[in-house]
């Protein structure tokens, strides 16, 4: 494993890194064991210092405080806003609603909502099946398969492609930004600035060309949208469709992939869906509630004592979603994954402002992506011969999935 730039972690309780790859690949156990030593929030000097709040209670309070904690920058970095040329200060941010605080954060929000609304989402359904058909056929008659690689990583970036008006080719382009946005925030600054002038680059052409050929998608949708009376910029814009592309790809691949990665280590949960699909989509909600992929981050406003401690002005805080879903306080038998769990009012789409606005286009997605596999893979195991690989960062999901395809249809 591959250390950040900071080096190996010393202790996780006052030395942690969740770039480290090792932390997703054993995030449970790290924060069973920092809780079970008496430490419900973790600090770390890294990143310019960051906290990890672990309970249920404390994630919760973060999420809905906006007095205290800006969604300036929702992702840590080894930078903070304040120290990056030309960041677009508070209460708009770079990528607008999500980094946006009030009053802005719900104008910026409203526009986008017409958007994800049900009606827009659900005719997306067939053609998502579609797109899930047609990978399981290019992997013809394999036996062995990578479900992340081969699979899940394809078909949020078809679609979010598909709603902004970019080229559905362009998909492994999008994927490499994503993961150095995210995954890579362990990576040196000079490693990364390429990729984010390339990015910048490439959607002020894609602004530039929907500006002179106007079209039904996402991008012009924008571009005609007005806040107050006033055209949102090409910042804004551009903004928001980072936006798309981060918490619409990276976050639904994993939640994809968590869910096969369940199904082939537990074969009792996959024969019950295979002969009661009907319980499909209350597994999926068990699913995002075990296996989370989102952590968010906030910014302290000013120093501010937080349950005893004292957090400075600048300092990041992690909202770790996963965490909260598997608080004891929130949840009975919180570790233990229960594909008819009745009661199950997560936090998988976030809390506060910020919940999720994509959520409905997210359920979609991976409904119909596990529904799919497994019409066409009844029976499957994981594949142990094969490295399973974790990503790094925020966004927590299987990037090497190896899958043994004992049965198809």
């Amino acid at each position: 494993m591959t250390d950040t730039v900071y080096g190996p972690v010393t202790d996780w309780a006052t030395d942690f890194d969740h770039g480290a790859p090792e932390y997703n690949a054993n995030i449970y156990k790290i924060w069973e064991d920092l809780k079970a030593a008496g430490c419900p929030i973790a600090h770390t000097e890294r990143y310019g210092g960051t906290w990890l709040p672990l309970t249920n209670e404390m994630v919760h309070e973060i999420a809905y405080d906006t007095e205290h904690f800006t969604s300036r920058s929702v992702v840590v970095g080894q930078l903070k806003p304040s120290e990056v040329p030309d960041a677009l200060p508070a209460p708009i941010g770079g990528a607008p609603p999500i980094t946006s605080d009030p009053p802005f954060h719900q104008e910026a929000r409203r526009i986008l909502l017409p958007a994800f609304a049900p009606k827009k989402i659900d005719p997306l359904r067939d053609e998502i099946r579609q797109m899930c058909h047609d990978l399981i056929d290019n992997m013809g008659d394999a036996e062995l398969i990578d479900a992340a690689e081969q699979y899940a990583q394809h078909i949020p970036v078809m679609i979010i492609a598909s709603m902004a008006g970019l080229p559905k080719e362009d998909g492994d382009i999008f994927r490499s930004w994503v993961h150095v946005i995210l995954a890579g925030i362990g990576e040196s600054r000079e490693e990364r600035e390429p990729v984010f002038l390339a990015l910048n680059e490439y959607l002020e052409k894609a602004i530039e060309d929907h500006i002179e050929n106007p079209r039904d998608d996402l991008i012009s949708f924008l571009l005609e949208a007005e806040i107050m009376g006033n055209k949102l910029s090409r910042e804004h814009v551009a903004g928001t469709i980072i936006l798309l592309m981060v918490a619409g790809i990276d976050t639904t691949w994993s939640g994809i992939g968590n869910s096969i990665w369940h199904l082939a280590t537990n074969p009792v949960d996959r024969r019950r869906l295979v002969e009661n699909p009907e319980m499909l989509p209350m597994a999926i909600e068990e699913f995002l509630r075990a296996y989370a992929p989102v952590t968010m981050a906030r910014l302290v406003k000013q120093d501010y004592e937080f349950h005893g401690v004292q957090m400075k002005e600048e300092d990041w805080v992690l909202l770790p979603f996963p965490a909260a879903n598997r608080d004891e306080a929130k949840f009975e038998n919180p570790d233990q994954v229960i594909i008819d769990r009745e009661e199950n009012r997560h936090a998988a789409f976030g809390l506060g402002i910020h919940r999720c606005l994509g959520s409905n286009l997210a359920r979609l997605e991976m409904n119909v992506a596990v529904e799919v596999f497994l019409e066409r893979f009844p029976d499957f195991e994981l594949n142990t011969s094969e490295e399973m690989v974790w990503s790094t960062g925020q966004v927590r999901g299987p990037r090497q999935l190896p899958i043994r395809i004992k049965a198809r249809k």
